[in-house]
Protein backbone atom coordinates (compact mmCIF):
# COMPACT_ATOMS: atom_id res chain seq x y z
CA UNK A 1 0.00 0.00 0.00
CA UNK A 2 1.36 3.32 -1.13
CA UNK A 3 2.30 5.69 1.97
CA UNK A 4 -0.55 8.02 3.21
CA UNK A 5 -2.59 9.95 5.79
CA UNK A 6 -6.35 8.74 7.07
CA UNK A 7 -8.45 9.90 9.65
CA UNK A 8 -9.23 7.21 12.51
CA UNK A 9 -12.27 9.17 13.93
CA UNK A 10 -13.50 12.50 15.43
CA UNK A 11 -14.73 13.68 19.08
CA UNK A 12 -17.01 16.86 20.32
CA UNK A 13 -17.66 18.56 23.52
CA UNK A 14 -20.24 20.43 23.38
CA UNK A 15 -21.96 22.84 26.79
CA UNK A 16 -25.08 22.07 27.76
CA UNK A 17 -26.24 25.26 27.73
CA UNK A 18 -27.65 27.04 25.20
CA UNK A 19 -28.74 30.82 23.62
CA UNK A 20 -31.89 31.17 21.53
CA UNK A 21 -31.92 33.61 18.29
CA UNK A 22 -34.72 35.54 20.45
CA UNK A 23 -32.09 36.30 23.71
CA UNK A 24 -29.46 37.05 21.34
CA UNK A 25 -31.61 39.64 19.36
CA UNK A 26 -33.03 40.80 22.92
CA UNK A 27 -29.04 41.43 23.69
CA UNK A 28 -28.96 43.60 21.18
CA UNK A 29 -31.41 45.92 22.50
CA UNK A 30 -34.26 45.09 19.69
CA UNK A 31 -32.01 46.16 16.70
CA UNK A 32 -32.23 42.67 15.60
CA UNK A 33 -35.20 40.94 15.94
CA UNK A 34 -35.70 36.72 16.47
CA UNK A 35 -37.39 36.67 12.82
CA UNK A 36 -33.77 38.49 11.38
CA UNK A 37 -31.35 36.82 13.39
CA UNK A 38 -32.70 33.10 12.38
CA UNK A 39 -33.30 34.51 8.48
CA UNK A 40 -30.42 36.20 7.85
CA UNK A 41 -27.43 35.23 10.63
CA UNK A 42 -29.17 31.72 10.35
CA UNK A 43 -28.90 31.25 14.01
CA UNK A 44 -31.93 29.41 16.13
CA UNK A 45 -29.82 28.71 18.80
CA UNK A 46 -26.34 28.05 19.83
CA UNK A 47 -24.10 26.61 22.34
CA UNK A 48 -22.64 28.61 25.41
CA UNK A 49 -20.62 28.26 27.87
CA UNK A 50 -22.41 27.51 31.39
CA UNK A 51 -20.41 28.80 35.01
CA UNK A 52 -18.83 25.42 35.48
CA UNK A 53 -14.80 25.13 34.59
CA UNK A 54 -15.86 22.06 32.45
CA UNK A 55 -16.69 24.37 29.91
CA UNK A 56 -13.41 26.28 29.87
CA UNK A 57 -11.42 26.18 26.90
CA UNK A 58 -8.91 23.47 27.68
CA UNK A 59 -11.38 21.62 29.82
CA UNK A 60 -13.37 21.63 26.75
CA UNK A 61 -10.78 20.39 24.43
CA UNK A 62 -10.01 17.80 27.45
CA UNK A 63 -13.53 16.47 26.36
CA UNK A 64 -13.41 16.33 23.32
CA UNK A 65 -9.82 14.55 22.99
CA UNK A 66 -11.63 11.53 25.42
CA UNK A 67 -14.70 11.57 23.65
CA UNK A 68 -12.61 10.86 20.18
CA UNK A 69 -10.40 8.10 22.27
CA UNK A 70 -13.84 6.32 22.84
CA UNK A 71 -15.15 6.91 19.19
CA UNK A 72 -11.96 5.30 17.74
CA UNK A 73 -10.44 2.71 20.44
CA UNK A 74 -7.40 4.82 19.95
CA UNK A 75 -4.74 3.77 23.09
CA UNK A 76 -3.79 7.59 24.27
CA UNK A 77 -0.36 6.00 24.47
CA UNK A 78 -0.37 5.73 21.12
CA UNK A 79 -0.36 9.05 20.16
CA UNK A 80 3.00 10.60 18.46
CA UNK A 81 2.06 14.33 18.71
CA UNK A 82 -1.28 16.38 19.99
CA UNK A 83 -1.41 19.61 18.10
CA UNK A 84 -4.01 21.90 20.08
CA UNK A 85 -5.90 24.46 18.00
CA UNK A 86 -7.51 25.59 21.05
CA UNK A 87 -8.03 29.29 21.09
CA UNK A 88 -5.86 31.70 23.56
CA UNK A 89 -9.03 32.40 25.34
CA UNK A 90 -8.78 30.16 28.07
CA UNK A 91 -8.32 29.40 32.04
CA UNK A 92 -4.51 29.83 32.34
CA UNK A 93 -3.15 32.71 29.77
CA UNK A 94 0.51 31.67 28.58
CA UNK A 95 -0.45 28.00 29.83
CA UNK A 96 0.15 25.71 26.89
CA UNK A 97 -3.15 23.89 25.85
CA UNK A 98 -1.87 20.62 24.21
CA UNK A 99 0.06 19.67 26.97
CA UNK A 100 -2.53 20.22 29.78
CA UNK A 101 -4.68 18.11 27.14
CA UNK A 102 -1.80 15.63 26.74
CA UNK A 103 -1.99 14.91 31.02
CA UNK A 104 -5.25 15.07 30.91
CA UNK A 105 -5.96 12.18 28.55
CA UNK A 106 -2.70 10.21 29.25
CA UNK A 107 -0.87 10.65 26.28
CA UNK A 108 2.00 10.02 28.14
CA UNK A 109 4.56 9.29 24.93
CA UNK A 110 3.33 12.62 23.31
CA UNK A 111 4.87 15.88 22.99
CA UNK A 112 1.73 18.60 22.58
CA UNK A 113 2.15 21.97 20.75
CA UNK A 114 0.11 24.89 20.17
CA UNK A 115 -0.65 26.35 16.84
CA UNK A 116 -3.08 29.09 16.13
CA UNK A 117 -4.85 30.51 12.80
CA UNK A 118 -7.94 31.61 14.50
CA UNK A 119 -10.70 30.00 12.79
CA UNK A 120 -8.54 28.20 10.36
CA UNK A 121 -6.49 25.99 12.78
CA UNK A 122 -8.58 22.70 12.23
CA UNK A 123 -7.67 22.83 8.68
CA UNK A 124 -4.45 24.18 8.76
CA UNK A 125 -3.58 21.90 11.58
CA UNK A 126 -4.71 18.50 9.67
CA UNK A 127 -2.82 19.76 6.95
CA UNK A 128 0.67 20.47 9.23
CA UNK A 129 -0.53 16.74 11.27
CA UNK A 130 -0.07 15.06 7.27
CA UNK A 131 3.36 16.73 6.97
CA UNK A 132 4.52 15.57 9.97
CA UNK A 133 2.94 12.07 9.57
CA UNK A 134 4.22 12.10 5.55
CA UNK A 135 7.86 12.99 6.73
CA UNK A 136 8.93 12.38 10.03
CA UNK A 137 9.12 8.19 10.88
CA UNK A 138 8.88 8.67 14.29
CA UNK A 139 5.45 9.84 14.34
CA UNK A 140 2.55 7.55 13.35
CA UNK A 141 -0.60 9.02 14.93
CA UNK A 142 -1.18 12.55 15.75
CA UNK A 143 -4.25 14.72 17.52
CA UNK A 144 -5.44 18.16 16.15
CA UNK A 145 -7.26 19.11 18.96
CA UNK A 146 -8.87 22.49 20.95
CA UNK A 147 -11.61 24.29 22.67
CA UNK A 148 -13.26 27.53 21.62
CA UNK A 149 -15.24 30.11 23.57
CA UNK A 150 -14.56 33.49 21.93
CA UNK A 151 -18.44 34.63 21.92
CA UNK A 152 -17.16 35.22 25.78
CA UNK A 153 -16.17 39.14 24.06
CA UNK A 154 -19.00 39.70 22.25
CA UNK A 155 -20.72 42.95 23.08
CA UNK A 156 -24.06 42.50 21.15
CA UNK A 157 -24.94 46.23 21.09
CA UNK A 158 -22.09 46.47 18.88
CA UNK A 159 -23.96 46.44 15.68
CA UNK A 160 -20.31 46.40 13.55
CA UNK A 161 -20.14 43.00 15.58
CA UNK A 162 -23.07 41.11 13.98
CA UNK A 163 -21.51 38.65 11.46
CA UNK A 164 -20.41 37.30 14.80
CA UNK A 165 -23.25 37.22 16.83
CA UNK A 166 -22.73 33.36 16.22
CA UNK A 167 -20.19 32.71 17.52
CA UNK A 168 -20.49 30.02 20.45
CA UNK A 169 -18.56 27.36 22.21
CA UNK A 170 -17.19 23.85 22.06
CA UNK A 171 -14.75 21.34 21.47
CA UNK A 172 -13.21 19.07 18.70
CA UNK A 173 -10.68 16.33 18.56
CA UNK A 174 -9.54 14.73 15.03
CA UNK A 175 -7.18 11.89 14.75
CA UNK A 176 -5.04 11.37 11.67
CA UNK A 177 -2.41 8.28 11.15
CA UNK A 178 0.03 7.37 8.88
CA UNK A 179 -1.05 4.47 6.44
CA UNK A 180 -4.39 3.74 8.20
CA UNK A 181 -6.44 2.39 4.87
CA UNK A 182 -8.86 4.35 4.57
CA UNK A 183 -10.47 8.18 5.10
CA UNK A 184 -7.48 9.34 3.41
CA UNK A 185 -6.66 13.13 3.53
CA UNK A 186 -5.53 14.79 0.01
CA UNK A 187 -4.62 17.95 -0.76
CA UNK A 188 -4.79 21.35 1.29
CA UNK A 189 -4.67 24.99 0.37
CA UNK A 190 -4.31 27.61 2.75
CA UNK A 191 -4.14 31.36 1.76
CA UNK A 192 -3.74 34.68 4.29
CA UNK A 193 -4.10 38.50 3.63
CA UNK A 194 -1.82 40.12 6.21
CA UNK A 195 -3.57 43.06 5.07
CA UNK A 196 -6.44 42.48 6.91
CA UNK A 197 -4.03 41.42 10.01
CA UNK A 198 -5.35 43.47 12.53
CA UNK A 199 -8.59 44.62 11.41
CA UNK A 200 -10.47 42.71 13.77
CA UNK A 201 -9.40 41.48 17.67
CA UNK A 202 -9.92 42.18 20.69
CA UNK A 203 -9.42 45.71 21.20
CA UNK A 204 -8.15 45.90 25.42
CA UNK A 205 -6.06 44.09 27.01
CA UNK A 206 -2.88 43.78 25.58
CA UNK A 207 0.53 45.75 25.07
CA UNK A 208 -1.25 48.49 23.12
CA UNK A 209 -3.65 48.41 25.24
CA UNK A 210 -3.65 46.95 28.38
CA UNK A 211 -6.59 46.56 31.01
CA UNK A 212 -7.29 49.04 33.43
CA UNK A 213 -9.45 49.54 36.68
CA UNK A 214 -11.01 52.48 34.33
CA UNK A 215 -11.64 49.76 31.02
CA UNK A 216 -11.77 46.10 32.88
CA UNK A 217 -15.30 46.10 32.12
CA UNK A 218 -15.26 47.52 28.42
CA UNK A 219 -12.19 44.85 28.09
CA UNK A 220 -13.96 42.07 28.38
CA UNK A 221 -16.25 42.69 25.63
CA UNK A 222 -13.97 44.41 23.13
CA UNK A 223 -13.85 41.35 20.41
CA UNK A 224 -14.41 44.18 17.96
CA UNK A 225 -13.74 45.25 13.91
CA UNK A 226 -10.82 47.67 14.49
CA UNK A 227 -11.28 48.92 11.01
CA UNK A 228 -14.55 47.85 10.29
CA UNK A 229 -15.16 49.65 6.76
CA UNK A 230 -11.76 48.12 5.32
CA UNK A 231 -12.21 44.86 6.77
CA UNK A 232 -15.87 44.35 5.50
CA UNK A 233 -14.78 46.05 1.81
CA UNK A 234 -12.37 44.44 1.15
CA UNK A 235 -14.20 40.57 2.29
CA UNK A 236 -17.07 41.36 0.32
CA UNK A 237 -14.50 41.58 -2.98
CA UNK A 238 -12.44 38.58 -2.16
CA UNK A 239 -13.63 36.10 0.66
CA UNK A 240 -15.76 34.15 -1.64
CA UNK A 241 -13.03 34.41 -4.67
CA UNK A 242 -10.39 32.94 -2.13
CA UNK A 243 -12.71 30.26 -0.86
CA UNK A 244 -13.09 28.68 -4.37
CA UNK A 245 -9.86 28.90 -5.26
CA UNK A 246 -8.48 27.18 -1.84
CA UNK A 247 -11.31 24.60 -2.62
CA UNK A 248 -10.36 24.21 -6.13
CA UNK A 249 -6.73 24.12 -5.31
CA UNK A 250 -7.06 21.58 -3.12
CA UNK A 251 -9.31 19.91 -5.54
CA UNK A 252 -6.54 19.79 -8.02
CA UNK A 253 -3.65 18.41 -5.79
CA UNK A 254 -6.30 15.66 -4.98
CA UNK A 255 -6.12 14.70 -9.01
CA UNK A 256 -10.13 15.67 -8.23
CA UNK A 257 -12.80 18.26 -9.97
CA UNK A 258 -15.85 20.34 -8.25
CA UNK A 259 -18.01 17.47 -9.58
CA UNK A 260 -16.40 15.01 -7.48
CA UNK A 261 -17.20 16.73 -3.66
CA UNK A 262 -20.49 14.82 -2.05
CA UNK A 263 -20.14 16.85 1.22
CA UNK A 264 -19.72 19.90 2.57
CA UNK A 265 -17.88 20.65 5.82
CA UNK A 266 -18.09 24.39 6.29
CA UNK A 267 -17.61 26.70 8.67
CA UNK A 268 -20.95 28.34 10.02
CA UNK A 269 -21.55 31.62 8.30
CA UNK A 270 -24.91 34.14 7.30
CA UNK A 271 -27.48 31.36 5.31
CA UNK A 272 -26.98 33.43 2.35
CA UNK A 273 -23.36 32.88 1.82
CA UNK A 274 -23.80 29.30 2.68
CA UNK A 275 -26.37 28.72 -0.03
CA UNK A 276 -23.79 30.69 -2.51
CA UNK A 277 -21.26 28.27 -1.72
CA UNK A 278 -23.34 25.33 -2.25
CA UNK A 279 -24.66 26.36 -5.58
CA UNK A 280 -21.00 27.44 -6.92
CA UNK A 281 -19.80 23.76 -6.29
CA UNK A 282 -23.08 22.63 -7.59
CA UNK A 283 -23.98 20.77 -4.45
CA UNK A 284 -27.61 20.86 -2.66
CA UNK A 285 -28.42 21.34 1.02
CA UNK A 286 -28.80 17.59 1.94
CA UNK A 287 -24.29 17.69 0.93
CA UNK A 288 -24.05 19.97 3.69
CA UNK A 289 -25.17 20.59 6.97
CA UNK A 290 -25.60 23.93 8.53
CA UNK A 291 -24.95 24.41 11.64
CA UNK A 292 -27.91 27.04 12.95
CA UNK A 293 -28.33 24.80 16.26
CA UNK A 294 -24.72 25.12 17.15
CA UNK A 295 -23.39 28.26 16.04
CA UNK A 296 -20.00 28.95 14.79
CA UNK A 297 -17.77 27.56 16.84
CA UNK A 298 -14.14 28.58 15.89
CA UNK A 299 -12.07 25.86 14.11
CA UNK A 300 -14.16 23.50 15.36
CA UNK A 301 -16.97 23.87 13.04
CA UNK A 302 -15.03 21.64 10.33
CA UNK A 303 -15.12 18.64 12.93
CA UNK A 304 -18.57 19.33 13.69
CA UNK A 305 -19.67 19.18 10.55
CA UNK A 306 -18.10 15.70 9.47
CA UNK A 307 -18.97 14.15 13.14
CA UNK A 308 -22.52 15.27 12.50
CA UNK A 309 -22.59 14.26 8.53
CA UNK A 310 -21.47 10.37 9.85
CA UNK A 311 -23.90 9.95 12.31
CA UNK A 312 -26.36 11.41 9.71
CA UNK A 313 -24.91 9.15 6.87
CA UNK A 314 -24.34 11.87 4.73
CA UNK A 315 -20.63 10.74 4.43
CA UNK A 316 -20.02 7.35 3.94
CA UNK A 317 -17.75 5.28 1.88
CA UNK A 318 -16.59 6.85 -1.25
CA UNK A 319 -17.53 10.19 -0.61
CA UNK A 320 -15.55 12.99 -1.24
CA UNK A 321 -15.37 15.91 1.60
CA UNK A 322 -14.28 19.47 0.85
CA UNK A 323 -13.62 21.08 4.17
CA UNK A 324 -13.81 25.10 4.39
CA UNK A 325 -12.60 26.85 6.85
CA UNK A 326 -11.58 31.40 7.50
CA UNK A 327 -10.06 32.81 10.13
CA UNK A 328 -9.63 36.52 10.96
CA UNK A 329 -6.13 37.93 10.06
CA UNK A 330 -7.88 36.79 7.39
CA UNK A 331 -7.20 33.55 5.80
CA UNK A 332 -8.67 30.85 3.95
CA UNK A 333 -8.13 27.46 3.63
CA UNK A 334 -9.91 23.89 2.16
CA UNK A 335 -8.43 20.42 2.51
CA UNK A 336 -10.17 17.65 0.63
CA UNK A 337 -10.67 13.66 2.14
CA UNK A 338 -12.00 10.77 0.51
CA UNK A 339 -14.04 8.56 2.89
CA UNK A 340 -13.81 4.71 2.92
CA UNK A 341 -10.92 2.52 1.59
CA UNK A 342 -7.70 3.86 0.38
CA UNK A 343 -7.23 3.64 -3.67
CA UNK A 344 -3.77 2.42 -4.79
Amino acid sequence: MRKHVGIVGTGIYLPKKIMTAKEIADATNGVWTEEAVKSKLGINQKCVPGESLEDGTQEMGAAAALDCLRNTGVDPMDIDVILCMGEEWKEYPLTTSGIYIQEKIGARNAWAIDIQQRCCTCVAGMKIAKDMLMADDEVDTIMVVGGYRNGDFIDYTDKDMSMMYNLGAGAGAIILKKNYGKNELLGSHIMSDGSLARDAGVEIGGIVNPMTVDNINEAYKSLRLLDAKHMKDALNVISMPNWMNCIDKSLEKSGLTRKDVGYLAVLHFKYSQHIGMLNNLGLTEDQSIYLSDYGHIGQVDQILSLHLALQEGKVKEGTIVSMIAAGIGYAWAANVIRWGAVQE
